[in-house]
């Protein structure tokens, strides 16, 4: 039915967002046109756009990346750590609420990222 998707988000400094999702988090561009970035996640696209009209920034966004398993989610906190990313949450953990094994990096913006497993 539909071939891929993508979430389009705002931002307030391209380069500093494309910088972060491509050397930081690993993440390839999959198309840049002026004003947007759209980052392919391997499974889906998120877009980020410099409006240029001061909209704020979306509140109460994750941005979740699916890992393989937990040492998978280990490796990326390790990894991410030797880079000094902003670290929220310190180190991977299981959630009391939700059946997740994962850890949260802050983006340019204020987004949170989450590198997690789904435990089932």
């Amino acid at each position: 039915m539909y071939q891929s998707s993508i979430c389009f988000l705002p931002c307030r400094d391209l380069t500093q967002t494309t910088s972060f999702y491509t050397q930081t988090v690993g993440l390839e561009v999959a198309e840049q046109m002026p004003g947007c970035v759209i980052f392919d996640t391997g499974r889906g696209y998120w877009g980020f756009c410099a409006y240029g009209d001061d909209r704020p920034m979306a509140t109460g966004v994750v941005l979740s990346l699916n890992c393989a398993d937990n040492a998978a989610v280990d490796a990326e906190y390790r990894r991410l750590m030797a880079g000094n990313a902003a670290i929220v949450q310190n180190p991977p953990a299981m959630y009391a609420v939700f059946p997740v094994y994962s850890f949260f990096i802050t983006d340019p913006n204020g987004y949170l990222v989450e590198f997690q497993k789904i435990q089932k």
